[in-house]
């Protein structure tokens, strides 16, 4: 897994009657880590970095789910 992804599992009761719930998963963004910006930080060339939305490939983040995986009977979980 993308080391910007987390997992946790929410609470629940022992006395809940309902089904456990599924792990959640959250990402946390790159600029979170980086207090100031560093000298001499790695950079897309422009046409890249427009594509991407940043300039430094540190800072980079694709902001989408990670697939998961498919039981055997074909359903994601």
């Amino acid at each position: 897994m993308d080391r910007q992804w987390r997992v946790y599992t929410p609470y629940r009761s022992p006395f809940d009657p309902c089904p456990p719930l599924e792990p959640k998963m959250y990402i946390v963004p790159p600029n979170q880590f980086i207090v100031y910006q560093p000298k001499n930080l790695r950079q897309f060339s422009p046409r890249e970095a427009l594509r991407r939305g940043t300039l430094w490939p540190d800072l980079y983040s694709p902001y989408e789910r990670p697939r998961r995986e498919r039981s055997k009977d074909g359903d994601e979980s």
